[in-house]
C-alpha cells in the first residue's frame, strides 16, 4: 500500500515571451514555457497525459488535454527530472496558465501532479 509521499512530483515553469514570432497589432502574443518535472517521492511514476487551463487577459479560456508532452510519456524515478519546452498563443500581452499532469505509479496508483498557476506577460506589461 503507498502514501501520498509516495508519489510527489514537483513542477517549475519558466516563462518567455517571443516578440519574433508575436504580431502585436494583429492581437497575436506568442509565449514559450519551459517545464521542469522532477520525482520528489520514493516510487516511481509515468506522466501519461495533461491537463491545461489557459486564460488571457480578456478572460479568454481554453482548455488543452492530451497524452503526455511534446509526444512523450516520461517515466521517472525517484529523483529524476524531465524537462521540456512548449509554447501557446494570447490575444492578449498578458494571460496565466495552470493545470495537472495525470500520473500512474508502477503500483497501479493514478494521481494528479499539480501545475501552479503562472503569468505569461510581454516585457513591461506588468508593473
Amino acid at each position: 500500500m503507498s502514501s501520498a509521499q509516495d508519489y510527489n512530483i514537483d513542477v517549475q515553469v519558466e516563462t518567455q515571451f517571443l516578440p519574433d514570432q508575436s504580431e502585436p497589432d494583429d492581437s497575436r502574443f506568442v509565449f514559450a514555457y519551459t517545464i521542469t518535472i522532477t520525482n520528489t517521492g520514493s516510487l516511481p511514476a509515468r506522466l501519461v497525459s495533461r491537463h491545461w487551463i489557459i486564460l488571457d487577459g480578456a478572460e479568454n479560456r481554453q482548455e488543452v488535454h492530451g497524452e503526455g508532452v511534446v509526444g512523450q510519456q516520461p517515466y521517472l524515478a525517484p529523483g529524476e527530472t524531465f524537462r521540456y519546452t512548449s509554447g501557446t498563443v494570447l490575444q492578449t500581452p498578458v494571460g496565466s496558465m495552470h493545470g495537472s499532469y495525470q500520473m500512474l505509479g508502477d503500483d497501479g496508483t493514478c494521481f494528479d501532479a499539480e501545475i501552479p498557476a503562472f503569468t505569461l506577460s510581454t516585457p513591461h506589461s506588468l508593473h
